[in-house]
């Protein structure tokens, strides 16, 4: 896990680079143990659904969608800072000239001083697709555990409202890994409840799973941290 984390969440660290020189070169460099990069947990989020693939640019849809991932980035980054192991956030595709960019600086107070990576590059160039999991609601593979060597990616618009299976058409046409939150693992859907049910959750409840479990290691807390009432699944008595 991240060592010193406060001295890290709360100023700038003469240690301190690129995350992205994990991936490009394996570490920050001989004799930096103050960061033991080598054990903590790197997120990144993709940012770059800026597409015509998504919405239409101009649209009222589009603005919209915009401002909600503002508000989610705002979200997972204050959940992180009081995070027991905090994540280390990219955010890829990441432009300071888009239109995502300035709604940031315009719902984030300080957001130009947020302590994570951005980069304008896409997370296949930047990292080995072997280290890479993409978290998507639509794929197979239920996700198992938290793992120190892997790079957790997630797509910054939400499938539901943009169009179903968009984050896991992207990885599989990237050949990285899929994973999906384990919810029907260790969630039942709500008894009487003929509501619909949806695995999609917003970046920030995804990290907020992420975050308890790897503090807990127990999916059933993590979960319930992260799904809130109205997705209609809850943990089986059994297992509260």
């Amino acid at each position: 896990m991240i060592k010193d984390t406060e001295h890290i969440l709360e100023g700038p660290s003469p240690q301190r680079e690129s995350c992205l020189q994990k991936g490009q070169e394996g570490s920050l460099g001989d004799g930096d143990e103050e960061l033991a990069l080598e054990s903590f947990q790197l997120l990144q989020i993709d940012t770059e659904f800026e597409s015509e693939r998504a919405l239409p640019k101009d649209g009222e849809m589009w603005c919209s969608e915009l401002s909600r991932l503002a508000g989610q980035i705002r979200r997972l980054y204050g959940s992180n800072k009081k995070a027991t192991t905090p994540f280390w956030i990219c955010l890829t595709g990441f432009t300071t000239d888009s239109p995502l960019y300035e709604e940031c600086l315009r719902m984030n107070d300080g957001f130009s001083n947020y302590l994570l990576d951005t980069t304008e590059e896409d997370y296949v160039t930047l990292f080995p697709l072997e280290s890479l999991v993409y978290l998507t609601p639509d794929s197979e593979q239920a996700l198992e555990g938290v793992d120190l060597d892997k790079i957790y990616v997630l797509g910054g618009l939400v499938d539901e409202s943009i169009q179903k299976k968009l984050t896991f058409e992207k990885a599989r046409e990237t050949s990285v890994q899929t994973a999906r939150l384990p919810i029907r693992e260790h969630m039942v859907k709500r008894a009487n409840d003929k509501n619909y049910h949806s695995e999609i959750l917003a970046i920030n409840q995804v990290f907020d799973i992420l975050a308890t479990y790897v503090e807990t290691q127990n999916w059933p807390e993590a979960l319930k941290r992260g799904v809130s009432l109205g997705k209609g699944y809850v943990i089986p008595t059994a297992m509260a």
